[in-house]
């Protein structure tokens, strides 16, 4: 993500339509601006892409609510995005950054309005499920380049500068693209997979809680997992499935790492019933 310092950007010239948030927005009466990324807390990505929000919307809060997503992985990335958006109030912008192909010509850099949120990132499939979720998605293609672009961090030099003009209800060029689009990747409904270990071992899989009956097992790699509603209706060391505060179907040991114990990591497969 190395490349030239991100000085104030200036928009370079040319053709295009200019869009800012549609009528009905509450972008720029409290709004916030929030970063979910695979960047971990290694490294100086995170707090550059902050220093760019606070110079660029002075007076926004911006903060970073996730920088573990699954790395290298808009997929699986997609099925935690989704719910932890449409968590957050109206009127609230995000920069959703897992973006294998950046700087790379196949993938274009978006911004999708989804339910009253805004988020700004790449159309690689990471904001697919969001889309699909929402009652109604509108999805613009950004046309805006900054005078100073790195071909490896779009995340600071390109897409924190439009999530911030955003925020602030101020002009972006972009293009709007069609509302009912075919998406660059095509995901299922549900991902019957782990996306997510924490940091206590519990394995949140991209299968809504919802979608399941609570008698049926759960199957996670060799063991079959029963529900319980939370960690304490089992036995110390037990297994359960329950489901987690996003909505999603998660499997854990009580008092252990399921990750250890079941064998599971980002990708595990699981079968219901």
């Amino acid at each position: 993500m190395t490349g030239a310092a991100a000085g104030a950007p200036r928009e370079k010239t040319g053709p295009g339509p200019v869009f800012s948030f549609p009528g009905g927005s509450r972008a720029g009466r409290g709004a916030v601006i929030a970063l979910l990324t695979d960047f971990s807390e290694r490294g100086p990505y995170v707090g550059e892409m902050l220093s760019v929000l606070a110079r660029e919307a002075p007076g926004v809060p911006s903060f970073s609510l996730m920088c573990d997503l699954p790395a290298f992985d808009p997929a699986a990335a997609a099925y935690l995005l989704a719910p932890l958006v449409l968590r957050q109030p109206e009127g609230s912008v995000f920069v959703a950054v897992v973006d294998p192909g950046v700087g790379t010509p196949a993938r274009r850099p978006v911004w999708l309005e989804a339910d009253g949120r805004t988020v700004v990132g790449p159309d690689n499939g990471l904001l697919e499920v969001l889309a699909r979720r929402a009652r109604d998605a509108r999805l613009h293609e950004i046309l805006w380049r900054p005078r100073r672009l790195s071909a490896s961090f779009h995340g600071r030099d390109l897409f924190a500068p439009v999530a911030a003009r955003l925020a602030l209800a101020r002009p972006v060029r972009a293009r709007a693209l069609r509302r009912r689009f075919a998406w660059s990747r095509r995901w299922p409904p549900d991902r019957d997979r782990v996306i997510y270990v924490d940091g206590y071992g519990n394995c949140m899989t991209g299968r809504r809680a919802a979608t399941v009956e609570r008698a049926a097992a759960v199957r996670l790699g060799a063991s079959a997992v029963r529900h319980a509603r939370t960690f304490g209706e089992v036995p110390p060391g037990e297994a359960l499935w329950y489901e987690n505060s996003l909505g999603l179907l998660e499997v854990a040991c009580n008092r252990e790492s399921a990750a250890v114990r079941l064998g599971a990591t980002v990708g595990t497969l699981i079968t219901v019933g």
